[in-house]
């Protein structure tokens, strides 16, 4: 009898040691099977990131083309193209027909706040926050401008100097996150005093619109030489496994260039 007890827990004994390596052989497996689709993954988006790169240096020497004809024009139309085993649609856009809040009139830049929604009171006085800020309203010295930070509980003050970037705006007294957000995608920081209105989008040539009518445009200084381009490309790349990745560069693009060309930003990157 205390055999058969004996023999019966230690059969006991290795049912349950091997529900236990099963288990373990079982946890094992699914983990490497989920290490395999995060590599798999992590290569198809460097695939497809590579691909968007591809593309936009493609349509940065499709710009460079000595014959006006072959060049892809300048207004968000789709281009695709093919590069191994990716898709990829390029959009080229004119960023001179973008608002420059840094170089901007302020009447210029209270005609965009009026166009995307702001009353003309609060365009009015936001548009010359915003000149303050980058050093191009005049008659307001840094003390004061100071001084309405400092009323506001605000612990710093507009730096009298050009944007580094477009985020730097959320900072100028009264401005909001809607109001920016309405504004963002009509504006540069490598576009002309003066954008062109062949090439603006309809809020921007709206706002044109709005500042023709209010005074006569004033001649603006740093306007580029007339065979200078600069380029927005976005490069919306697909790869196998369903992978996705958006690229986008700012590029000059002109004679008198090294090259020819100037990357301005190149970077942006979004994985789907």
């Amino acid at each position: 009898m205390v055999r058969r007890r004996s023999g019966g827990f230690a059969l006991l004994i290795v049912l349950w040691t091997l529900v236990l390596i099963a288990f373990i052989v079982a946890h094992l497996t699914a983990s490497g099977r989920t290490e395999i689709q995060i590599a798999r993954n992590l290569v198809a988006n460097a695939v497809a990131d590579a691909a968007g790169d591809g593309a936009i240096s493609a349509a940065i020497f499709n710009q460079l083309d000595p014959n006006p004809d072959q060049r892809w024009r300048l207004n968000g139309e789709a281009h695709e193209l093919t590069i191994g085993n990716s898709r990829v649609t390029v959009q080229l856009e004119d960023e001179a027909g973008r608002v420059n809040p840094s170089t901007a009139s302020p009447a210029l830049l209270e005609a965009l706040l009026r166009t995307t929604g702001s009353d003309p009171e609060s365009g009015r006085r936001l548009a010359a926050a915003i000149g303050q800020w980058v050093g191009s309203q005049p008659g307001v010295g840094p003390q004061n401008a100071m001084a309405a930070y400092r009323a506001a509980g605000l612990d710093y003050g507009p730096p009298g100097e050009p944007l580094e970037t477009l985020d730097e705006l959320g900072r100028v007294l009264g401005m909001t996150p809607a109001v920016l957000a309405a504004i963002r995608p009509h504006l540069t920081l490598f576009g002309p005093a003066e954008p062109n209105p062949a090439s603006a989008d309809p809020v921007v040539t709206a706002a044109l619109a709005d500042m023709a009518q209010a005074a006569p445009a004033p001649v603006l200084p740093n306007q580029p030489p007339p065979d200078m381009l600069t380029v927005r490309i976005t490069a919306n790349a697909f790869a196998p496994h369903n992978a996705r990745v958006t690229r986008s560069a700012i590029v000059r693009v002109g004679a008198m260039l090294p090259g020819g060309y100037a990357v301005l930003v190149w970077g942006t990157r979004v994985f789907d």
